[in-house]
């Protein structure tokens, strides 16, 4: 079985270089390699098969510097091929340190770096001494040693100002300085190259942050949109066919009397119908408002989070809190109330809100699976107990009871028969904003739905 190790950087590195940089490297490769020849021919005659070879290698020294276009899609093998060619052919080490130099740039792993740098520093010594020890005449380095206006094309024998052993210390003390420069530089070139790649990733990084908080902000605003619809809508659709029922209830009572019934009672019932069917009225005109107010926010979501922020009428206020539980009552709904409500205004209208979507959801329920049952709401709210609503109605017996005492509801929403998306979402509305929310069925069938949350000023 292999066994394969992250490594925190990438082995090979992106490295873009220009095209007129690639030009002038191999402009200076070919003219080195050219010069290095051209020098090292000086010694052989023109009728010396060595001397074929020397035309030969200046022949090749034209076109060798363009090995070099091929280092960054196969910067090893173009560095292998450098270091043959120097070896082989008499040419300056520049080739070979120039390929160093893109190895070392394009390829992040330890052994391959020093594998480089060792043969690369190879290459460039024996290139340097071998230019060394050449005679005068046919050594570029005693031709900088060489006291001026002398040699063979003035007529008289070269005279060196330094002799042979400082000539190769020199040459060697050459070799490493450009054997350091070249590795510095493309040490310098991978660093910054891996910089830019990091700095590349960072931004995608960001970018992919940016989406998915956008992705995340689109998200909680569908939900949002959505818990504001489920609120609004349900409670006056609940309410909307309490009316009707009753209105249904009203007019088969009507209907079964009318023959026992004189002018007055038939003009009392004709009138209870009357405002029955207004209400309905009224009702059904707030849902399709609501619902125009729902579609606006899916048509414009940069307007749906003012639309979704607390007002007078969706925050827990002396007056909505009258209007609901007004509304509940006109609707045909008994309600047992218990309200204790001290400094109502300094509670905070995020929370406030919240508050209120529970008092609404919890006679939604009551309204939809219990109707006609009377339900019992209580709600405390002062900066000691912070709030606290209780909303409970007894249920048909035959659903099946949780085991718990008759005063706590039951945790579990498996009990919650058709509670919907409704409950399980005001509780995590309540969590977030650190409260706690149970609901659930007692031992005698009533169900309940019990909220705390902190004071928030």
């Amino acid at each position: 079985m292999s066994e394969t190790t992250n490594s925190p950087t990438p082995i090979e590195v992106p490295v873009r270089t220009k095209g007129w940089q690639s030009m002038v490297m191999v402009v200076c490769a070919g003219f080195m390699c050219l010069a290095q020849t051209a020098f090292a021919a000086q010694r052989f005659g023109q009728d010396s098969a060595v001397y074929v070879w020397m035309v030969f290698c200046m022949l090749v020294a034209f076109a060798i510097g363009f090995l070099l276009l091929a280092r960054s899609r196969y910067p090893r093998a173009t560095f292998v091929a450098a270091c043959v060619v120097v070896l082989v052919f008499p040419y300056d080490p520049i080739l070979a340190l120039m390929a160093l130099t893109a190895l070392l740039a394009r390829r992040n792993d330890m052994k391959t770096t020093v594998r480089a740098i060792v043969a690369g520093g190879f290459v460039t010594l024996a290139a340097q001494v071998r230019d060394a020890l050449r005679p005068p005449e046919a050594s570029i380095w005693h031709m900088v040693f060489a006291k001026p206006d002398t040699g063979s094309q003035y007529g008289t024998d070269i005279i060196m100002l330094a002799d042979d052993r400082t000539i190769v210390i020199t040459a060697i003390v050459a070799a490493l300085l450009e054997l350091a420069i070249a590795t510095l530089a493309g040490l310098h070139i991978r660093s910054r190259a891996l910089a830019s790649l990091a700095t590349a990733k960072a931004d995608a990084a960001d970018a992919q942050v940016e989406q998915l908080k956008t992705t995340i902000d689109s998200q909680q605003l569908a939900d949002a949109i959505a818990a504001e619809a489920h609120d609004t809508l349900a409670h006056s659709l609940s309410l909307l066919a309490l009316n009707a029922s009753a209105l249904q209830a009203e007019s088969k009572k009507l209907a079964a009397e009318a023959g026992s019934l004189d002018a007055g009672q038939l003009a009392g019932q004709a009138s209870r119908i009357a405002d029955k069917t207004e209400e309905i009225r009224k009702q059904a005109a707030g849902a399709l408002d609501e619902a125009h107010s729902v579609i606006d926010m899916l048509r414009h979501p940069e307007q749906a989070k003012a639309q979704l922020a607390p007002s007078d009428e969706t925050s827990l206020t002396r007056e909505s809190l009258d209007a609901l539980l007004g509304d509940a009552r006109a609707a045909g709904m008994r309600l047992n109330t218990w309200i204790d409500i001290q400094q109502l205004g300094q509670l905070n209208r995020e929370t406030g809100k919240i508050a209120y979507r529970v008092l609404q959801e919890g006679l939604t329920n009551a309204s939809r699976h219990a109707p006609g049952a009377p339900v019992s709401v209580e709600l405390t709210v002062n900066p000691t107990v912070g709030v606290h609503a209780h909303v409970s109605n007894p249920t048909n017996p035959s659903v099946p009871a949780a085991s718990a005492d008759a005063t706590r509801p039951a945790m579990d929403s498996k009990n919650a028969f058709r509670t919907g998306a409704g409950l399980p979402g005001l509780a995590e509305r309540v969590r977030q904003a650190g409260g706690t929310c149970r609901f659930g069925f007692d031992a005698r069938h009533a169900f309940h739905v019990d909220v705390q949350l902190p004071w928030v000023e």
